[in-house]
């Protein structure tokens, strides 16, 4: 993936935070709008009643269309702001033209003195939802310009208008209060500081958001990289020892338990190079390597390696699973079962299995700068031995005596017997008689 298609991908998730960012907000804003609404509908007068009930209304029905536009097929990314630009419109025609006080003729300026400016950070809340720095700053322009416009509305109607500057120096309290409650009193001060406090809000907001956003798209960068990095190494290394070493920082401490190795070989791989060539016999290869990894990560396994035409996998190292020779023989079963339903580059294949438990040792080795995961014990070249011995038995899957022991409920005979490095009495070898899949 390009860094371009990255970036893509990442504003694609912003941009679906932002939708369902938005969804949240407008549900909030109709609840505060019905609220708000009702208060001022019962506690205004009947005279007013239906005028902020109206109003409500209004406002409802276009978050309520908001709404249902985001994520349909019109929505683009420019609706949110002309929404937001809307609201503020309204609210601000409403400030500059309906009568303050309908029941008593007043001038108009007297609006200003009736707390209508903290309705404005409605809309900085609505925006900030979105998780969207533009947004909050169109919001921010957008509302202190409307407030300012109804201001500028307003005073050029009036034929004097007085403010703090037109306090004398040196007032007392009678001339102090009767410039300041007086209906002319419009300082544009004021509503400059007002609009300026309006502004700097949205700008700090913005800033929380686009600093929000950084640190999302860094962690979505380092998880990204952390999945490539898994993805690469988890060809070379199983999977969750991959994941293992990337969350221990590429740590792996040796575990010693017991466990269950499964080899398999390819029977014939030799006259089989011979006929089909270095480059179709890969193709074969790998495409059983495909399908047998992920029968043997089905049951808990995991392949340790890759020898030639050979797989090795453990069972309950490095993963943890108290069932895990029941699970190895299962995984053997299906293998057969592969083998004798499918072919792999067009070819035919035949394999042998031996399956070994007891305890081993499985961790990293390696030097120069380079590690692999191994496994070591008996078990692991007992299961070696008993894969090879396949063919003086002319069966398929053979299992040791540890392993016979371990899977109670499986159709098994006794074949034989082997020497073990290391012990005085040779130990007993099984074979599938029956059907293998256990319960």
């Amino acid at each position: 993936m390009t860094d371009g298609q990255k970036r893509a991908d990442t504003e694609e998730l912003f941009y679906a935070a932002e939708q369902a960012g938005l969804k949240i907000a407008i549900k909030g804003r109709l609840a505060t709008l019905l609220v708000v609404g009702s208060f001022m509908a019962i506690s205004r007068g009947q005279d007013r009643a239906l005028d902020f009930i109206l109003a409500t209304l209004l406002f409802m029905a276009l978050g309520v269309a908001h709404h249902f536009i985001i994520g349909s097929s019109y929505d683009r990314r420019w609706v949110k702001y002309v929404f937001i630009g809307i609201d503020i419109a309204l609210l601000s025609a409403a400030v500059a033209l309906l009568p303050a006080t309908p029941e008593v003729e007043v001038p108009q300026n007297l609006i200003f003195r009736f707390n209508v400016f903290p309705f404005y950070f409605l809309f900085l809340a609505v925006a900030a939802f979105s998780f969207s720095p533009g947004l909050v700053l169109w919001a921010g322009t957008a509302g202190a310009f409307g407030w300012m416009s109804a201001y500028a509305w307003i005073r050029s109607g009036m034929e004097q208008a007085i403010g703090w500057t037109d306090i004398p120096k040196g007032a007392t309290t009678q001339q102090f209060l009767e410039i300041v409650l007086s209906p002319n009193f419009s300082p544009m001060g004021s509503r400059i500081q007002e609009a300026g406090i309006y502004f700097v809000v949205a700008i700090l907001i913005a800033i929380v958001m686009h600093r929000a956003r950084q640190t999302v798209r860094r962690q979505l960068e380092a998880e990204r990289g952390i999945a490539a990095i898994s993805q690469m190494f988890g060809r070379f290394v199983p999977s969750a020892v991959a994941d293992s070493m990337i969350q221990d920082e590429g740590v792996l401490d040796p575990v010693e338990r017991n466990a269950t190795v499964l080899f398999t070989d390819v029977a014939g791989f030799t006259s089989l190079t011979e006929s089909k060539g270095p480059h179709a016999i890969v193709d074969t290869c790998n495409a059983f390597f495909d399908a047998a990894s992920e029968i043997i990560g089905r049951h808990n396994g995991v392949v340790t390696q890759f020898q030639g035409d050979a797989v090795l996998a453990t069972f309950n190292v490095p993963l943890e699973d108290p069932d895990h020779a029941r699970n190895a023989l299962q995984a053997a079963t299906e293998l057969l079962e592969l083998v004798d339903t499918q072919t792999f580059g067009g070819e035919k294949l035949g394999i042998r299995i031996g399956l070994s438990s007891g305890r081993l040792v499985a961790g990293n080795i390696g030097g120069g700068g380079r590690q692999s995961y191994t496994v070591y014990g008996d078990p692991v070249n007992l299961a070696a031995r008993l894969e090879a011995m396949n063919k003086e038995h002319g069966t398929s899957l053979l299992l040791s005596q540890s392993t016979a022991e371990l899977v109670q409920g499986a159709d098994l005979r006794k074949i034989g017997e082997t020497d073990v490095r290391g012990l005085s009495e040779p130990i007993g070898v099984y074979s599938v008689t029956g059907s293998a899949h256990l319960a």
